[in-house]
């Protein structure tokens, strides 16, 4: 079930953030493609190093939120990104939705560091933040019909459902991997986001609509 797009045309004002985010990831991409390995790892976070020294490392925290392992990973985020954060950054306002974005990618950051304190496996990747706004388009939009492809067919479903499914997906996959990321995918990560943009869009929004406490 994939989502390719969005029925919300609520939006008032041009999501420059949103466009400037995705710019960003792509840049930062661009220099992974043309760079040596020594840049995945000077600015990927590696947990075991971030918590040894979390002051020297905190800036790999910020870098890692932009890169990503393949294009597979990129275009997938940046879809997701795209379909859903127009609408959070209308609701919130542009510089809320950068501190908004920027403060659910930390916290998922520090989600899957913990959950799995002594991995030397880089963790990179813009999906903990992305996650923190689908928590809160959930809150915002729960009705909201959202496209997804079940392949032949498009079909639009509340996103409640679309995201809802996607969050318990994350959970079962996170208890079937104890903590560590599995096939690559850092899902305590998600978990993270997901709960931090819960929590953010409650003191960060400007309800217009009815959400899941109506």
């Amino acid at each position: 079930m994939i989502p390719i797009g969005d029925d919300n045309y609520s939006r008032k004002s041009l999501p420059f953030v949103t466009y400037l985010l995705i710019a960003a990831n792509f840049l930062v991409f661009y220099f992974e493609l043309i760079s040596d390995a020594a840049f995945i790892t000077t600015f990927t976070v590696i947990p075991v190093r971030l918590l040894a020294d979390p002051v020297g490392q905190f800036f790999t925290v910020f870098s890692a939120m932009f890169m990503h392992a393949g294009w597979l990973h990129i275009l997938g985020n940046m879809l997701y990104l795209w379909i859903f954060g127009d609408n959070i950054e209308d609701r919130i306002g542009h510089g809320r939705f950068l501190l908004f974005y920027l403060l659910c990618g930390i916290a998922a950051t520090y989600a899957q560091v913990l959950a799995d304190p002594t991995s030397t496996v880089p963790n990179l990747g813009a999906s903990g933040a992305i996650a923190g706004v689908l928590g809160a388009y959930l809150i915002v939009f729960p009705r909201q019909r959202v496209r997804v492809l079940l392949p032949p067919f498009v079909i639009p479903l509340p996103a409640i459902i679309v995201i809802g499914s996607w969050f318990m997906l994350q959970l079962l996959n996170e208890a079937s991997s104890l903590g560590s990321a599995s096939g690559g995918v850092a899902y305590m990560a998600h978990i993270g986001g997901f709960i931090t943009g819960l929590i953010l869009i409650l003191f960060l929004g400007r309800r217009r609509q009815p959400s899941l406490f109506d």
